[in-house]
């Protein structure tokens, strides 16, 4: 006996066109539109393949994006530990679910996507990060496919949405990330623990990358009579199977030499380490004698808080953050101390070799981190121009 075909019907309280099949019903979207129609042939006609998938029909963009993430967790993942990647899809997906969570994800494509951008605009991002968050987006619906969620044509057809260009959209540019001035930097010497001081100053002389200084050990550095090489147990091309070495030279070497000690597994500048220093000069300074009570008082066998062995980035950064709002300075991140020391970089050894120290694949990544230094240009034209 012949499959009865299922019955295109009209779901009165929504509006939309409905198809049950295998005892589930599926949503087609506005009921009688073409959209609607075209859905519900290429559902039948896989239906009579045997080749309908009730769960990929049915899967809403909130259920797809916790899936997603869910996997991200486990394969965004670095020396044990969940990388930020995972937190800017997650920051990517939030516009996407708010407006589409309920939708299926076979009902998705370049339309919506772009209806999920123009959000994206509308809540004040920047062109680069909309059009990262739509790559994001679209990788979400690549793994999808990969995995039988979602059909192969959504992703394709996403695909389609360029990104945007700049001047060519309402969505503002970013602000070009500058060196840090000398004046900023220098505010916040005294207010900082001498760890996050000497950090701040290997990135000036190396141009290392603030999670790279946050885990130095003397085990991960050759020393040598001249320059020696510390290579970082972890770094951010490390997944690409890339090596990242970072020369240190005597001034390094004269910064690194009071943090140095026998245990070669130890991290060189420890939180910890700054906290014992600053609690022994209050004790130092304080006015008023130690009451016995506070001299009784016991520390507690499993605090909550403690300070950690290394530095975080994210921990090294609000240091600085807070010694600059101490020091009435504009806050700055230690990521752009990284552009100070291309910049000086490339005004004495040019493009390739600022390349090579600051470990880029190429050179475009040079020019974003180095300001092109206009005074050489400058005295070339006063000569010649």
């Amino acid at each position: 006996m012949p499959k009865r075909t299922p019955k295109y019907s009209l779901h009165k309280p929504s509006g939309q066109a409905l198809v049950r099949i295998n005892g589930k019903a599926i949503y087609l979207g506005q009921y009688d539109s073409a959209e609607s129609h075209e859905r519900y042939e290429r559902l039948v006609a896989d239906w009579l393949k045997g080749a309908f998938n009730v769960d990929r029909e049915t899967l809403s963009i909130a259920r797809l994006s916790i899936l997603f993430i869910e996997h991200c967790r486990t394969y965004y993942r670095k020396n044990g530990r969940v990388t930020s990647e995972v937190t800017y899809i997650q920051r990517a997906l939030k516009p996407l679910v708010a407006k589409f969570g309920r939708e299926r994800a076979s009902h998705f494509g370049p339309r919506k996507l772009k209806a999920v951008r123009d959000d994206m605009i509308d809540r004040d991002w920047c062109r680069t990060t909309i059009n990262a968050a739509v790559q994001r987006i679209n990788r979400m619906f690549r793994w999808g496919v990969e995995n039988e969620l979602v059909r192969a044509e959504v992703y394709q057809s996403c695909r389609a949405v360029t990104g945007l260009r700049r001047g060519r959209s309402a969505a503002k540019e970013p602000k070009p990330i500058k060196p840090v001035p000398v004046g900023d930097i220098n505010a916040i010497k005294d207010i900082v623990s001498r760890q996050i001081w000497a950090m701040i100053q290997l990135q000036l002389v190396t141009g290392m990358r603030p999670g790279e200084v946050c885990i130095m050990r003397l085990a991960d550095i050759r020393i040598s009579d001249d320059v020696w090489e510390y290579r970082p147990a972890e770094h951010k091309t490390q997944h690409h199977g890339r090596d990242r070495v970072i020369f240190l030279g005597p001034k390094a070497q004269e910064i690194l030499q009071p943090f140095l000690t026998t245990d070669r597994e130890r991290y060189l500048f420890s939180p910890a380490a700054a906290q014992n220093e600053r609690h022994a000069v209050q004790r130092l300074n304080r006015r008023s004698p130690m009451t016995p009570s506070q001299a009784a008082r016991a520390r507690k066998p499993d605090p909550v808080r403690t300070a950690g062995e290394y530095y975080e980035r994210t921990s090294f950064t609000r240091s600085i953050a807070r010694a600059c709002r101490k020091a009435k300075v504009p806050v700055w991140s230690p990521n752009r101390l990284r552009h100070n020391a291309a910049t000086e970089l490339r005004k004495r050894f040019g493009l390739e070799g600022t390349r090579t120290v600051l470990g880029h694949t190429n050179a475009d990544m040079t020019e974003v981190y180095a300001e092109l230094d206009f005074a050489a240009a400058r005295k070339i034209m006063a000569n010649v121009g």
